[in-house]
């Protein structure tokens, strides 16, 4: 809701300067240009041109000797000398970087370059355009800090780098810009303080910093800007409170201070102070005390938004005054007092014949639901009180209300029936009536919201059946009747809703029957949810087309028959709870080979038979199987009885088959190896090269180094991701098939390089795990320079290591992210599984040696997957010798608090 209104404002100011970009061009293109070029602008022009990579318009093809540089695309000339004066390319799909000749075309007054993908630093060249009024480099991909050089620009009048990469502090130099009317930064990568000397520039009309870094308080001086009619600094970090002054400029028609940590209360004048104010906008703060009843004298207020703030008292009912207002959002503060008479200021606002949005949630308000809201404004087309302590029933007018696209009512103490007409808000997109009183019926009506998203009406006391007429509303991603006292069956229309993707709860009623095969219709849905109602029957086998399930609740019912198989097919469950039914039969197999499972349930049912060992079964604290008396075998955790023995005749049978099988197979095995050992005892090729040959042949890839030298753009810094002791990781894009890759390079001048890297074959060649790094191939080739070059070539890992997460810089892209309790959990079982089959299912057990947060590397889904295998230790070595055990760990190499403390014991 801020977002729209910041945009709609920027239209002021793309009026003024597409306005200063039509006198400059509509006057200059009036001569006739004659046939004498300019050479040095001719060249400027051509090395621009040069910059361009990406050109799918074809704007450059007119760039060409063929014709007079003056006439080129989006080149306008002085008619006198014949200089080029505007270079306009708004919006033209344009990518390149601007070159450092851009400085040559000294009789420059306008570059336009808004809205392409121009990227790499503004060169400081720019501040060689002396007669520069209006730059405006927005919508791009520049980065890098603002050139300082850009004060020698004087005569600038606009200054445009909105949503581009720019990082550092505004430079103090710009301060002599002293003719500036635009100064529009937002949505970079700036940190800092505002300066304090922006509040010289006496000319300026508009200050945008929004979506930056800048910290601390805003300086008193910008309240010298007199003149200033848009402020915006929303989305920053600033703290402390607004200064008083600012509220003095008379001339401020936006005013935006959202999401920063600002605190304090509003004057009591502002509305006197500030009369032309249109956007007043402090959204996500911790302002506090009244809502000033003096807005009401600033007669052209069209957005006020204070929500998410600490706010108190009544609101003032002379808002109604404001005819123009369009949105209202006093969300989330501590309004009203939980009685009668909170909401009176509703009837008022009937005045405000262009409300657009009213969002009064999660406050204090209470009372009865007044059927004033019916007489709102027929242009709403949002209406929020949820969260509050209103009571009453929805009014019967509510139908009036006919553009609405949201209604949330929810969390409060409405009651009654709901009418009929909610069917004709055939606009509605979202209606919210959970947790309340509601009771009866739920209305067929509600089939007629046919573009209905979300329809959510938990926690209620809804009785009767489900209406089939829901199963109309064909755009509906998420459904919530739970917790209520439905009965009858599951309508075929309502389970086959292929729309849903979000989920579907219909848990906690009274609901009868079988589970129809429509349930197959489902494959976008994420959440299944029908536990604690009497459904009986079998699953459907059709429920293994819903590919996209994650969790899966059936507990609490009548279900009966084997677990089906038709789950094996939905490799997606994380949860799956079927708990108190009546199933029987094994566990399956499949179970326990569903990769992304986190938690089963199977508790309470009559299965029998031995319990798996495999995947999620490994982990007693990730299922529950409690209530199944049958059950044997299993983890140890588990204390389940053992399964019982096969007769004694099988038994043999089976001993004779482990004895001979393995000792026939031993001996072919030593023959075979002594065959190879004598046919390969006098090849003397390299050990590298052959360990690499021999370590990625199932991997069907070889990757020259002329390959990994392109797909890296020549080792460039751009994608250099990181580096250490024994070499750097580079970021490439394999040709062959486009897949991304992360490029291990060794630094062979590095003692001990070469080493690692037959180290990270060995053992790479001979693990496969789904947390360890996956190798894709290896090269052991020459560079150009003929000097010796090995590199590992690994998925490319995309959320970066658990060390950047956890210890982020401020230049780093995780700064904004946390990890959440359960992401962390994860990544720490997803570890200890890594060292668990390092140490126990390999056919030589592996230490790591060298584990610690940036060899923990996190993939799109943040799986964790362990890496950097250059210091492992073999334990055979060890075990089978135990003055080279000893020798072994003196050895040891690894990072100082990361290496395994008893791989330093001598014993």
């Amino acid at each position: 809701m801020t977002y729209s209104w910041l945009c709609y404002d920027w239209v002021l100011l793309i009026f003024f300067q597409g306005i200063l970009l039509m006198c400059m061009s509509t006057c200059l293109k009036s001569a006739t240009i004659p046939a004498f070029a300019n050479e040095t602008d001719r060249m400027a022009l051509l090395d621009f041109k040069n910059r361009i990579n990406k050109d799918p318009l074809q704007i450059m093809s007119s760039w060409n000797d063929s014709t007079h540089f003056c006439n080129w695309l989006g080149v306008t000339c002085s008619p006198s000398s014949k200089r080029v004066m505007v270079l306009d390319l708004e919006a033209k799909k344009l990518s390149g970087s601007i070159p450092p000749s851009i400085g040559n075309l000294t009789y420059l007054t306008g570059i336009n370059l808004e809205n392409n993908s121009i990227y790499g630093e503004i060169p400081q060249e720019v501040g060689r355009l002396q007669h520069l009024l209006h730059l405006n480099l927005s919508g791009n991909s520049f980065g890098g800090k603002i050139p300082t050089n850009l004060s020698y620009c004087t005569q600038l009048r606009v200054l445009d780098a909105t949503y581009n990469n720019l990082i550092g502090q505004i430079p103090d130099h710009l301060s002599s810009l002293s003719k500036l009317v635009y100064l529009l930064l937002g949505m970079n990568n700036l940190t800092g303080s505002i300066p304090a000397w922006i509040g010289n520039i006496s000319s300026l009309r508009a200050l945008s910093l929004i979506q930056n870094n800048f910290q601390g308080s805003i300086p008193s001086e910008l309240s010298r800007l007199t003149g200033l009619t848009f402020f915006q600094l929303a989305l920053n970090n600033l703290t402390d409170t607004i200064p008083p002054l600012i509220f003095n400029i008379s001339s401020i028609q936006v005013f935006s201070v959202t999401m920063n940590q600002l605190h304090g209360s509003l004057p009591p004048d502002v509305g006197l102070t500030l009369p032309k104010l249109k956007i007043f906008l402090g959204y996500g703060n911790d302002f506090t005390g009244p809502i000033p009843v003096s807005l009401s004298n600033a007669s052209q207020l069209q957005s006020l938004d204070f929500g998410q703030n600490g706010l108190t008292g009544t609101v003032p009912q002379n808002l109604g005054s404001l005819q123009g207002l369009v949105r209202l959002n006093l969300n989330r503060n501590r309004l009203g007092n939980g009685k009668d008479g909170d909401l009176n200021f509703l009837s008022d606002l009937i005045n405000c014949t262009h409300l657009e949005g009213l969002a009064l949630g999660f406050n204090y308000f209470g009372g009865v639901l007044p059927s004033s809201i019916t007489n709102l404004s027929t242009q709403l087309t949002y209406l929020i009180m949820a969260g509050n302590m209103i009571r009453g029933g929805i009014p019967m007018g509510i139908g009036n209300l006919v553009n609405l696209e949201i209604l949330a009512l929810c969390y409060n103490n409405l009651g009654g029936t709901l009418p009929n007409v909610l069917g004709k808000l055939q606009k509605l997109q979202a209606l919210y009536l959970n947790d309340n009183k509601f009771f009866g019926p739920i209305p067929s009506s509600l089939g007629n919201l046919t573009i209905l998203i979300m329809l959510d009406m938990e926690n209620n006391r809804f009785e009767g059946r489900i209406p089939p007429s829901l199963g109309n509303c064909q755009h509906l991603l998420s459904l919530n009747i739970s917790n209520n006292n439905l009965t009858g069956t599951i309508p075929k229309q309502v389970i086959g809703l292929s729309s849903l993707s979000i989920y579907l709860d219909m848990s906690q009623n009274f609901l009868v029957g079988a589970l129809q095969f429509e349930v197959g219709n489902l494959i976008h849905l994420s959440e299944l949810s029908l536990s604690n109602n009497r459904l009986s029957g079998k699953i459907p086998t059709t429920l293994d087309t819903c590919h996209s399930l994650e969790r899966l609740y059936l507990e609490g019912n009548s279900f009966q028959g084997t677990i089906p198989q038709s789950l094996k097919k939905l490799r997606g469950l994380e949860e799956i709870d079927l708990s108190r039914n009546n199933f029987s039969g094994n566990i399956p197999k499949f179970l326990g080979k569903l990769m992304s499972l986190k938690h089963l349930n199977i508790s309470y049912n009559d299965l029998e038979g031995e319990v798996p060992s495999d995947g999620i079964f490994e982990n007693a604290s990730q299922i529950s199987i409690f209530g199944n008396n049958k059950l044997c075998g299993g983890v140890q955790e588990l204390h389940l009885p053992p399964c019982a023995r096969k007769n004694l005749r099988s038994s043999r049978k089976l001993l004779a088959l482990k004895i001979v099988f393995p000792v026939t197979s031993m001996v072919i095995f030593v023959l075979v190896l002594l065959y190879f050992y004598l046919t390969c005892f006098n090849v003397k090729n390299s050990r590298e090269r052959a360990l690499t040959a021999s370590s990625f042949e199932d991997r069907k890839l070889r990757v020259s180094y002329a390959e990994l030298l392109k797909s890296t753009n020549g080792f460039s810094k751009k994608n250099l991701t990181g580096s250490g002791s024994f070499g750097s990781v580079y970021k490439g894009i394999l040709s062959e098939n486009g897949a991304i890759v992360a490029v291990k390079v060794l630094n062979l001048q590095q003692k001990g390089a070469s080493k690692s890297f037959i180290n990270e074959c060995n053992v790479l060649r001979s693990i496969r795990h789904r947390n360890l790094l996956k190798i894709i191939s290896a090269c052991s080739s020459t560079d150009h320079e003929g000097n010796d070059f090995k590199s590992l070539i690994f998925e490319f890992m995309c959320n970066g290591s658990l060390e950047q997460w956890l210890h982020s810089k401020n230049d780093e892209q995780h700064q904004s992210k946390r990890l959440r309790f359960i992401q962390r959990l994860n990544i720490a079982v997803d570890v200890a599984y890594a060292l668990e089959y390092l140490h126990h299912h390999c056919q030589t057990p592996i230490v790591h040696c060298d584990l610690k947060p940036s060899n923990i590397l996190l993939d799109e889904d943040m799986v964790a997957h362990v890496g950097d295998f250059g210091l492992v230790n073999f334990l055979f070595e060890a075990s089978n010798n135990p003055s080279k055990s000893q020798t072994l760990s003196l050895g040891l190499k690894g990072s100082i608090g990361y290496i395994p403390p008893g791989n330093f014991s001598s014993t």
